[in-house]
């Protein structure tokens, strides 16, 4: 991956920010800019200069990863030195990331009095909504170990199961096949549990006429994948036959409305309208979807009246939903990649109601 380049694109924003430096925090952009993957480190941005900051005991990693980059090793915090290094360098104000600094460190180096500290908002962020090719492959990949543990799982499904046996599966088939870890703690609900969008996996076991919601992912080299699909284990009751179908529709209208240009509200609104008209707009209570890379959750964001701008190359989730408390629910979930004429699904496993 170009980091260079990375660094280049965030730099020609410099002069309109207003400051001399920019200080890089958040992990996730630590590491799109620089492609260091450890737990802690930090990135201060010049016009003439991006120099990589850690502690000891990522020094030697760092030396792998970030070879081209100045690096310096701190003990035992970065504040003292950070200050030094700008006034070396010429900036005295530097721009940090509002929601990548603790208040305590915000406030020592305020105090510390070396350098003007200036917040900033989403910076870096904007500019990870687009993939690259070799971004997009890495998705890709984490998609397909998920549609991978989507066929195991449903096949091993049997009466008696539990919701944590099964989340249990899903998280060894996508680990055994290669995955670098879970995206994010697997949810599996049955029947009633279904109605809780983000229900937590319990004791709970499988029984004929329960519907199976499943919502989980992977992570291949830094980038993850997300997918919710939702069964039938024997014949359901009919009224969530026809949720299905319902919220079906609405996964399809949300994915022809992406294109590049249009927003995130648009999308979303194309989505909650099919199910509003249906009598049921009270039971879809959650955005419509989000972006996906480095993060689970990034932008641009599908949700009522977003502003966001949906650019080419982009990866965001559809994921429609409709929930009834005691009865169960349904939520189906692709990740589609926006390309020049509209949104193409990454996912393989199909979308319509499978009964097992």
């Amino acid at each position: 991956m170009d980091h260079s380049l990375r660094r280049e694109h965030l730099l020609a924003d410099l002069p309109e920010l207003q400051v001399d430096a920019l200080l890089i925090t958040r992990l996730p952009n630590v590491r799109y800019l620089s492609g260091f993957t450890g737990s802690n480190a930090q990135l201060l941005i010049t016009e003439t200069e991006a120099l990589f900051l850690t502690d000891p005991r990522y020094e030697e990693q760092a030396r792998r990863e970030v070879p081209d980059l100045r690096r310096e090793t701190y003990y035992p915090e970065f504040v003292a030195r950070l200050g030094e290094i700008c006034l070396e360098l010429g900036a005295p104000r530097v721009g940090f990331e509002a929601a990548g600094l603790t208040y305590k460190t915000y406030q020592k180096l305020a105090e510390a009095g070396a350098v003007e500290v200036v917040p900033m908002g989403e910076v870096v962020e904007p500019l990870r909504w687009v993939k690259d090719a070799e971004e997009l492959s890495l998705i890709e990949q984490a998609q397909e170990l998920t549609d991978h543990a989507y066929d195991l799982a449903t096949a091993k499904l049997a009466e008696g199961m539990t919701e944590k046996e099964v989340a249990l599966e899903l998280e060894q088939a996508m680990r055994q096949a290669g995955a670098e870890g879970i995206a994010f703690d697997a949810i599996v609900a049955f029947g009633e549990n279904a109605a809780e969008p983000h229900h937590r996996p319990n004791d709970r076991a499988l029984s004929p006429g329960d519907v199976v919601k499943f919502d989980f992912g992977c992570v291949v080299e830094g980038y993850h994948s997300d997918m919710t699909r939702t069964v039938a284990f024997g014949e359901p009751p009919g009224e969530l036959v026809e949720i299905h179908e319902l919220v079906l529709r609405a996964q399809r209208a949300g994915v022809e409305a992406l294109r590049p240009g249009v927003t995130g509200g648009t999308a979303d609104k194309a989505a909650r309208e099919v199910i509003r008209e249906a009598g049921y707009g009270d039971r879809f209570g959650h955005s419509l979807g989000h972006g996906v890379g480095l993060e689970i959750h990034e932008g641009p964001g599908l949700r009522r009246e977003s502003t966001d701008v949906i650019p080419e190359g982009a990866v965001v989730t559809v994921e429609p939903g409709v929930y009834l408390p005691g009865r169960g629910g349904v939520r189906i979930e692709d990740m589609v990649v926006v390309e020049t004429d509209g949104a193409r699904p990454l996912p393989r496993s199909p979308r319509e109601l499978v009964v097992l």
